[in-house]
């Protein structure tokens, strides 16, 4: 199994949106693929409840059997419509994938 960790730091003003309502956004869209990429086990997206200047606004953890599952979500047409909006209103991103 592995677990696939992002935190994002949103640009304030981006897309006429601040840095919460880009991650709302996220959490939302990110959510909504669970049921539609068949390789997502598990996913979860937490909005920070205390922003800061040195903080991340949003986080997802998720699950997939292996790296090819993973790789297989990153590639789907779905996720690659929600990744466009990264590309967009992202300022700094973090990830990490782990077995366990």
């Amino acid at each position: 199994m592995l677990k696939h960790i992002v935190m994002w730091r949103f640009v304030d003003g981006a897309a006429n949106k601040s840095r919460v309502e880009h991650a709302r956004y996220i959490k939302e869209h990110l959510e909504a693929l669970v049921g539609v990429v068949p390789d997502i086990i598990s996913m979860e997206v937490g909005v920070n409840e205390n922003p800061s200047a040195t903080g991340y606004d949003a986080v997802l953890i998720s699950t997939f059997e292996n790296s090819e599952a993973l790789g297989r979500y990153k590639i789907h047409p779905a996720h690659q419509a929600v990744a466009a909006y990264f590309k967009e209103v992202c300022e700094l991103r973090a990830d990490v994938d782990y077995e366990f």
